[in-house]
This record gives structure tokens, C-alpha cells and sequence, in this order.
């Protein structure tokens, strides 16, 4: 009778714990979690027949803890106290239209204010008009950069919880400021997983696996993707199929944590990528001239990249009565390997550079909370990190007489560069409640860096947060940034090296009477130092609707910007001395039921002045000359940027659309021209299916387009600063997923 009562018990216990089925996603971990209690028959005095369910409380019991202290780090340690917030779960990534095989940069260009660019721009996004300058963490641990590289190192399907934060942004948060992508990884505590295969359009197809689960006090999860597609990068004509396009891409995440009692977590994760490219090609060039075969078709070139990107990190996580912390550790190395055509590149650009970027970079992070009071939450902090970057630049080039005029036969030199630096920063905040609805969280950061300059900056932070009401949420914030350079994109090159070649940089930074037939102006890159200034409103509203809007001005001196100065599909930084962004960004949100939707909107200026490092990259001393003095816009900026999307859940049914629009990224003499403004729409219908009559393991069926109106449309012209070559917009394709639960 004990055995019986004791059996009902923790039966009642484990069931109240279970998430609602009618919350789960379609194909979810959740269906099967929810599913996983055995109910058979009981014997009172059998064991065996008790074994499933106490196996499931206590995994009920181990996914409850680890909620715990991820509610712990997110609200104690390191809250996002007045930063601008967009927030997307698992089951909001599922329900886009290509669902988990939506590439993390796309999945982020449903958030306000994020725009489309091209792959090789690295990123394909902007965040409020920036280059890169953006920040990943997983599970609270930042990931370090990479070297620049042509796809996202980070897939979506690992995701369990995506937030994106920008404007005033606290003190924790240093060095990449435009964005922070904030991913909390899937969490499975009942044994199981699901393969997926992908393909469509373009030749693609992209098997993965995930699987994940619990042993005692550890949980775990894990993900493998393969990736082959006869479109890797953006077309460079607007044709349905590019030429020389294709991309083989490897993907791996691994993650674990385990509990020592219930305050403290060990988390270990890493992962990989490997992508390799095929550079698109663009027909109907002419070669110079100059070397080879005048008949030669660019169709023909054959230019390949290959890029890899590998990480670990752990964190030790403690959670006391008043005494939050994590310690963590990482280690990153990141390389690019970009491979010319060197016939080809030599009798269409004169040069043929074999371009290759190393770096090994490891570091160390601390954060930790102190409640104080009832009204006062102490947080401090410590990083640091050291890279070494190697940058090899072995090219193939044409000697000039002393006309200037290219003669044969070429020459090779290479030009090698390696470096070690490093960068440490340190906190302090305060979050003062001053009252129940009002909330200032005053900060004081400090950041010293030592790469090919060294530079410091204290940064103040500062946010007020009030909430008048329940669903009300106002911020208004000012906050001082301090940006270094990417080592490896900040490399200076040996200028005199290629003096009276083809690679030869002649540019004069400003018009004299009599100018100099060869000056070079290679000044060493510099941080960026910014105050940004930021407003903005969130209201929920009944029936399932929420709204939002944000304002801001960053004003900057030696504003980072970046560019592909050459025929290596690369990136190199420079400075404009001065420059400024401001913008504005509405959002709409409603969920009831099964029905998601979303609307976002932005219109933003930014614009700088007078380039003041790496000079020489501008190549045209009239346009340099012509920035010196006049605020022109920055190559990533783009005026209207706007995103949309819903999604239809009925029974085992979804039904997904979601579309975005720019109004057209910098283009022409300094910037002064745009690009058409463009749509793209895409959709997919899925269902589940039962065909093994294994309730909660669905066979899962999904076919998707994108561009579903096959709307060309033009990114990046091959005009405007740091921009090589032409890249559109994919054409419509159709892709057909199927993913086994199991």
C-alpha cells in the first residue's frame, strides 16, 4: 500500500511539471518531452514498473534547476537593463518559413533595423546602418571574432532562445556594440533527437542530425549539418543560375552542463565550421590587356575561398543567496584562405593575390552581482584576451616601367605580417530601484587595447527605465563606446613592397597644385569612440498584441568602416575621422493561439567624413579629396528598412509568409548613389505526419520558396566604397525538408 501511494505521488508530481501539449511546436523536442511519462499498469510491489517515472521526475527535477539558473544569469548577472530588445524563441524560428534551416543572418532580418547585404561583406546584415561590429554569446559566454569569412560560423538549429539587443547597451557588454545576438542553446533532459534532410533549388541539399539528453546531473545536447549548394553566394549576375558558384559547408555544435548540488553549473560547448566557395563569376568582361589571351572569358575565372572557424569555451556558474557568478574561459581559432585564378586574375586586374588569415585568440571573462539591498544590485567585471594573427599576401603581379606602363613577365612577392595584441576591459554597475516603476542603472567601463596601436577609453553608461504601468516600459539611455579594430582586418600593408607594380597605391589625400605622381597615405586604423543616445517605448496590448518603438543618435570619431578593396575577396578596415547615425524603428507583434505576426519598420541616416586611416584603400584621390570636406553616407547605409511576416498553426497544419524591404544600399562616386529598393518574399506550408503510430515522434514534411515572386533585384552594384563586384539577390527557389523525430 506504501509502494502504491508513494507511485501516485510522484506520478502527480511529474505530471503538473510537464510543459502544455498544446504549446509545443510542430516536431518540437517539447512534443516529445510532453509525451515521455509511460502510464502502464502498476504493480505495487514491482520496481521495475516504477523505474520510468522516477527516471522522468528526476529529469523533471534537473531540467527545473537549469532553468533556475539560467533565470539566475539572465536577471541577476547580466540583465538587459535598458537596452532595445527583440526576442525570438525555438518555436518563432520554427515557424519562419525555412524553419531551422533558416541561416542565422536571415533569421536576424526579421528583427527592426537589420538589413540585407551581401555574403561578402561578412556580415550579410547591418544593425542600425553598421559594419560588422557585432557580438555573439551562447548561453552568456561571448564568442570572439573571426578573421572575416563568407558565411555565418553559427547555424539556427541549435537555438533554443534568440534576443537581440542594441542601443544603450549596460556596462557588461563592451568592445562590439552595434548588436548583441544573445543565444540561449537548446536544452533536452529526455533522450532523443531528430535527423533532417534539405535540399531544392540550386543542387542543395543539407542532411543534419541533433540529439540530445540527460545522464544524472548532466544534460547535453548536439547538432551536425552538411551543407552542398550550387549557390553559395550572392549572384554577381541576375541570372537564375550563377556561374562558379558552388559551396561545400561543414557544421558542428556541441553543448553540456552539469550541476554540483543546485547552486553552482559547469557549461562546456564548442563547434566548428568549414565553408568552402567557389567566387561567383561576372561574363562579358574584358581582360586589360596587359597579360594573356585578349579573347579570355571572366566566365571562365576560377577564384575559390576556404574558410574555418573552430571554438570552446566553459563556464563555472554559482548562484547564493545574494552572490551571483561565472568565470569563463575561451579559445577561438579562426583562418581564410583565398585562392585567385592567377591567368585569369592577371589578364583581368593585373594582380593575382593568394590572400591567408590566421589568428588563435584565448580569453578569459568574469561577472559577478552582489544584491546589496532591496533596492541596490552591485555588478563588476573583468576580461581579457590575446590574439595572434598571421596575414600573408603572396601576389602575382606586373612590374611597371617608368612610364607607368605593365611589361612581362610577372613577378610574386609577398608581403607577411604577424602580430600579437591584446585587449582588457573591466566594469562596475549599479541598478538602483528607486522606486517599484523606476529604475536607473548607472555603470563605468574601461577598455585598454595593444594591437597595431594602443588606445583606452573609460566609458560611462547610463539608462533610466520606467514602468507606469504593467505592460508600459519606457528607457531612455546614453552610453560611451569603445570599438578596436579586427586585428586581422587592420593589418597595415607593406606599401613600398609593391612600389612600380601593378599593386602599386597611388593616392594624394588632398589637392595641391601640383600633385605628387605617386603618394601613399597608409595611416595605422584606430578605435572607434562613439556616445550613443537612445529612446524607446514597449506596450503590450490585450488580445495578444504588443508595440514598440526607439529612437537614437551615435555621434563618432574614427568611425570603423570596411571594405573588398581588390580582386581577394577579403575585408580591410579604415577611419573616417567623424561621422554620425540616427534612425528611428517601429515594431508590431501579435500571438494568440496559432497564430504569429510581426511588422517592423526603420528609416535611418548615417553619414562620415574624411577618411583618416588606410587612405590608400580609397584609390581615387578626387573622391578622397571630396570626403575630406563633406559628410557623405557610408557604404552599409540604407534609408527604409522593413520586415514582415505571419504564421498559421492548426492541428498538425503550418502555414508560414514573411518578406522584407530595403530601400538600396550606397553605391557611386563617394557613396552618393543607391541601389534600387527591392522585396522578397518567401513561404512554406508543413505538416506532420504519424505514418510509425509513435505519438510524439512525427515525421515532419515541409516544402518552402524563397523569392517567391522572382523579383531580380540588385544589392551591391560594384560601385561606392570598398565594393568590387556586382551581387544580387537570390532568384526563386524551391526547397522540400523532411525531419524524423526520434
Amino acid at each position: 500500500m506504501f509502494a502504491l501511494r508513494s507511485t501516485f505521488c510522484i506520478l502527480g508530481l511529474a505530471t503538473a511539471a510537464l510543459p502544455r501539449a498544446g504549446a509545443a511546436e510542430l516536431g518540437s523536442p517539447e512534443t516529445t518531452a510532453a509525451t515521455s511519462i509511460e502510464f502502464t499498469a502498476l504493480n505495487a510491489g514491482s520496481a521495475s514498473e516504477l523505474q520510468p517515472i522516477v527516471v522522468t521526475a528526476e529529469r523533471l527535477k534537473l531540467s527545473q534547476e537549469n532553468k533556475e539558473l539560467d533565470e539566475a544569469r539572465d536577471r541577476d548577472l547580466l540583465p538587459k537593463l535598458g537596452a532595445t530588445a527583440f526576442d525570438m524563441d525555438q518555436q518563432a524560428i520554427d515557424a519562419l518559413p525555412q524553419g531551422k534551416n533558416t541561416a542565422l543572418d536571415k533569421v536576424l532580418l526579421q528583427a527592426p533595423g537589420v538589413s540585407y547585404d551581401s555574403a561578402i561583406s561578412n556580415p550579410d546584415f547591418h544593425i542600425r546602418n553598421e559594419y560588422s561590429n557585432v557580438q555573439y554569446r551562447v548561453n552568456g559566454i561571448q564568442l570572439p571574432d573571426g578573421v572575416s569569412a563568407l558565411g555565418p560560423v553559427l547555424g539556427s538549429g541549435f537555438v533554443g532562445n534568440l534576443n537581440l539587443l542594441d542601443g544603450t547597451l549596460p556596462a557588461q557588454y563592451g568592445l562590439r556594440t552595434a548588436g548583441v545576438v544573445d543565444i540561449t542553446a537548446k536544452e533536452r533532459f529526455d533522450p532523443g533527437g531528430n535527423v533532417d534532410i534539405y535540399g531544392g533549388s540550386w543542387g542543395t541539399i543539407s542532411p543534419s542530425v541533433e540529439y540530445g539528453g540527460s545522464a544524472g546531473s548532466t544534460q547535453y545536447f548536439t547538432s551536425a549539418r552538411y551543407l552542398e549548394s550550387g549557390q553559395g553566394l550572392e549572384n554577381a549576375m541576375p541570372t537564375p543560375n550563377p556561374v562558379h558558384d558552388r559551396t561545400e559547408q561543414e557544421r558542428l555544435f556541441g553543448y553540456g552542463s552539469t550541476l554540483f548540488g543546485d547552486s553552482s553549473r559547469l557549461t562546456y560547448l564548442g563547434g566548428l565550421w568549414i565553408g568552402r566557395f567557389q567566387i561567383p563569376n561576372v561574363g562579358g568582361q574584358e581582360p586589360l590587356g596587359d597579360f594573356g589571351s585578349s579573347t579570355l572569358s571572366s566566365a571562365s575565372l576560377n577564384e575559390n575561398e576556404k574558410d574555418q572557424f573552430y571554438f570552446g569555451m566553459v563556464a563555472l556558474q554559482t548562484k547564493h543567496e545574494n552572490i551571483d557568478t561565472q568565470l569563463s574561459v575561451f579559445t577561438r581559432y579562426a583562418s581564410i584562405d583565398f585562392v585567385p585564378d592567377q591567368y585569369g586574375d592577371l589578364a583581368f586586374n593585373d594582380v593575382a593575390a593568394n590572400v591567408t588569415r590566421k589568428s588563435l585568440l584565448n580569453g578569459l571573462e568574469l561577472d559577478a552581482a552582489d544584491r546589496l539591498s532591496e533596492s541596490h544590485t552591485l555588478r563588476a567585471g573583468l576580461t581579457s584576451s590575446i590574439e595572434r594573427t598571421q596575414v600573408d599576401d603572396l601576389a602575382t603581379v606586373l612590374p611597371l616601367d617608368p612610364a607607368g606602363n605593365p611589361y612581362l613577365p610577372p613577378e610574386t612577392l609577398n608581403d607577411y605580417t604577424s602580430k600579437l595584441g591584446w585587449v582588457a576591459g573591466g566594469y562596475v554597475q549599479d541598478e538602483w530601484r528607486m522606486r517599484r516603476d523606476l529604475t536607473l542603472n548607472a555603470g563605468l567601463r574601461f577598455d585598454q587595447m595593444n594591437q597595431f596601436v594602443s588606445a583606452h577609453q573609460a566609458s560611462p553608461r547610463i539608462v533610466l527605465i520606467f514602468r507606469p504601468m504593467e505592460d508600459t516600459s519606457l528607457h531612455a539611455g546614453v552610453s560611451r563606446y569603445f570599438t578596436p579594430p579586427m586585428q586581422g582586418q587592420a593589418t597595415p600593408n607593406n606599401l613600398a613592397l609593391f612600389q612600380n607594380t601593378t599593386q602599386q597605391q597611388t593616392v594624394c589625400p588632398t589637392p595641391t597644385p601640383t600633385p605628387t605622381p605617386r603618394c601613399s597615405v597608409a595611416d595605422p586604423v584606430r578605435p572607434e569612440r562613439a556616445t550613443y543616445f537612445d529612446f524607446g517605448v514597449d506596450q503590450r496590448l490585450p488580445a495578444g498584441f504588443s508595440v514598440g518603438a526607439d529612437v537614437y543618435y551615435k555621434r563618432v570619431t574614427d568611425a570603423l568602416d570596411d571594405g573588398q578593396f581588390g580582386q581577394a575577396v577579403v575585408l580591410e578596415q579604415f577611419n573616417y575621422a567623424r561621422g554620425f547615425s540616427r534612425g528611428a524603428e517601429f515594431k508590431l507583434n501579435y500571438y494568440e493561439g496559432g497564430v504569429r505576426a510581426y511588422a517592423n519598420v526603420s528609416h535611418e541616416v548615417t553619414m562620415a567624413k574624411d577618411v583618416n586611416s588606410n587612405q590608400y584603400l580609397i584609390g581615387d584621390p578626387a573622391e578622397l579629396a571630396y570626403q575630406a570636406t563633406r559628410y557623405t553616407p557610408t557604404s552599409d547605409a540604407q534609408t527604409i528598412t522593413a520586415s514582415t511576416g505571419a504564421s498559421y498553426r492548426w492541428r498538425d497544419m503550418l502555414a508560414s509568409v514573411d518578406g522584407i524591404y530595403g530601400s538600396g544600399l550606397r553605391a557611386g562616386f563617394a557613396n552618393l548613389e543607391h541601389t534600387p529598393q527591392y522585396t522578397q518574399w518567401n513561404a512554406a506550408i508543413a505538416r506532420n505526419f504519424d505514418p510509425w503510430h509513435d505519438d510524439g515522434k512525427p515525421l515532419s514534411l515541409r516544402l518552402s520558396a524563397i523569392n517567391l515572386f522572382d523579383r531580380i533585384y540588385l544589392l551591391r552594384s560594384g560601385t561606392g566604397i570598398g565594393e568590387f563586384a556586382p551581387q544580387y539577390g537570390p532568384r526563386r527557389g524551391v526547397f522540400v525538408e523532411l525531419t524524423q523525430q526520434f
